[in-house]
């Protein structure tokens, strides 16, 4: 079975790259932004019908994080999902990432179901766009959804995440600093990984589903047990007081 993995060297794309080849004998496509520019329906035409994938794991993505630039996030971002979405008939099954943020970040999203999601529309661009997605998909015969509300592990950018930030603090004999508490719902990246591994042979019930552990833990713990598994213990600095919006799932 031939695999296209699109955005194989971001976080996500090159956890499930790096994980297929050692436990897989599938063929994997990683092509790069220059072998397929997903923005250019054409750049994906051309692609979809040289190397012909039986399934694609959708990974690409713009804006959403406090490293990205001010792409127009909406325009971009859904222009990339349907000039891939066009070639669903073509593979067996498409699997997109989508966010918590499809809840609406404007206010505090505590214990969601995946229903949820229709309650409210995003205000924010990042999520208006995953929401579009996630509403596409729903309709769709092979386009299976996974939201992600936090995922941590090897690779993310240490600069903006939270946990590995915490991490390279304590180091550096560093305070941990943390704007404002909140409460978030955490997926370790190899975890993910397997459960993406999983459907890749085997059919869902649904078309989205929340991957997330179900298990809440705030900033302050996070950081509490950096300096538990370290021989340093940093200090603590807490800018704001009180909780910031949750961000779980249940």
């Amino acid at each position: 079975m031939k695999i296209l993995i699109i955005g194989a060297n971001g976080f996500i794309g090159r956890h499930l790259h790096e994980h297929l080849v050692k436990h897989s004998t599938y063929a994997l496509l990683t092509p790069s932004s220059k072998e397929l520019n997903i923005v250019q329906e054409e750049s994906v035409d051309f692609y979809m019908h040289a190397h012909k994938p039986d399934i694609i794991i959708n990974c690409a993505n713009r804006g959403g994080s406090r490293d990205s630039g001010n792409e127009n996030i909406v325009h971009d971002n859904l222009r990339m999902f349907f000039n891939i979405v066009k070639h669903s008939d073509k593979v067996s099954k498409i699997i997109h990432f989508g966010s918590g943020a499809e809840y609406s970040k404007h206010k505090p999203i505590v214990d969601a179901k995946e229903d949820h999601a229709d309650i409210t529309i995003p205000l924010d661009e990042y999520g208006f766009y995953k929401s579009i997605c996630s509403k596409f998909i729903e309709k769709s015969n092979n386009n299976l959804n996974f939201r992600i509300f936090g995922c941590y592990g090897e690779y993310e950018n240490y600069e903006f995440k939270f946990i590995s930030n915490a991490i390279v603090k304590n180091l550096l004999h560093l305070p941990i600093t943390i704007n404002k508490n909140v409460f978030f719902d955490y997926i370790y990246v190899g975890d993910l990984v397997k459960v993406v591994t999983h459907f890749l042979e085997n059919d869902t019930v649904h078309k989205v589903y929340n991957l997330t552990t179900g298990r809440k833990i705030d900033l302050i713990s996070l950081a509490k047990l950096v300096n538990e598994t370290s021989d340093f213990t940093s200090e603590i600095k807490v800018i704001n007081e009180g909780l910031n919006n949750e961000y779980t799932s249940d």
